[in-house]
């Protein structure tokens, strides 16, 4: 029962995990791609399906082969590619991705969750090893967790999507702002995150 007792708290930790700053960095700069709240909020979905992906598939192997990644920092780099490569092209496309085929939208957004899972994993496992006995408690946490990950993502691309979409109708100038914004923010912790994770 004692063991069981994090589980119980998974699905919170995993929405709260949702609106960490690289997280939502990433994500904003694929909402600011859409005129709709709901195409958004979809890729909010894709994004989330590709973190849990990563998480339960990769994180589940470390745990029932209680194998042990020592050098995180090469995964929080790469999550800092990311956001470069997503910050670069955000200023330099201008509506290809907008007009492009939905499947290709939805993969992008779940290829950034892919990427974002992996990194979080192995700190993720790392702690489930020494708070829970049984590996495969440590996968239903994982799980659960990845659910509340998408459920976070879920709110936080809802939220997002409100000045990209309703105002930006209004105010072209605006919306113009506000890409510029993400995508430079995108360009700066992406660096931030290669620099730290490196050196």
């Amino acid at each position: 029962m004692q063991e069981a007792l994090p589980l119980s708290f998974a699905l919170l930790a995993g929405t709260g995990h949702a609106f960490e700053a690289d997280h939502l960095i990433a994500v904003s700069t694929l909402v600011a791609r859409h005129d709709h709240r709901r195409d958004a909020v979809r890729e909010g979905l894709f994004w989330g399906l590709g973190h849990t992906t990563t998480l339960v598939v990769f994180g589940g192997a470390l745990l029932l082969s209680r194998s042990i990644i020592t050098h995180t920092n090469y995964f929080e780099a790469a999550v800092g590619v990311l956001l470069l490569v997503l910050g670069l092209s955000r200023l330099t496309d201008k509506s290809y991705y907008q007009t492009a085929p939905p499947r290709y939208r939805r993969g992008t957004a779940y290829a950034v969750g892919l990427v974002h899972g992996l990194a979080g994993s192995g700190a993720l496992v790392l702690l489930l090893m020494g708070s829970l006995r049984s590996a495969w408690l440590g996968v239903a946490y994982l799980a659960l967790f990845g659910l509340g990950s998408v459920v976070g993502m879920l709110g936080a691309t809802g939220l997002m999507s409100v000045p990209f979409t309703q105002r930006m109708r209004f105010s072209r100038n605006l919306r113009a702002g506000l890409v510029i914004v993400s995508a430079l923010l995108s360009i700066g912790y992406g660096g931030w995150m290669i620099y730290g994770n490196l050196r």
